[in-house]
């Protein structure tokens, strides 16, 4: 929730946020999700294959979002969006467990 209230923040005051605030969230974000990633792609996981998938797929995902608004073309607050959804639900997920 913590990487989704940074992205939602830069998102809702864009027009303020500086550059410095957009690649501080992002980083945080990406960081957040290279460890999901590292755990599910560890042998001993003991998360189910496909699940371990799903979030290795997510984590490129949100790789490639984080390159793209940083260094593809000027960042619009629209390119948050997914990041933000996509965190607010996995968290939502990891709390139900």
């Amino acid at each position: 929730m913590k990487a989704a209230a940074g992205l939602q923040k830069v998102k809702d005051e864009w027009d303020i946020s500086t550059t410095e605030e957009l690649r501080s969230a992002l980083t945080f974000n990406r960081k957040l999700w290279t460890i999901f990633m590292s755990a599910v792609t560890q042998d001993d996981s003991p998360l189910p294959q496909e699940i371990r998938q799903n979030i290795a797929n997510l984590g490129m995902f949100v790789m490639n979002q984080t390159r793209e608004i940083l260094y593809e073309g000027v960042p619009q607050a629209e390119q948050l969006t997914v990041l933000v959804q996509l965190n607010r639900q996995i968290a939502a997920g990891l709390r139900g467990m």
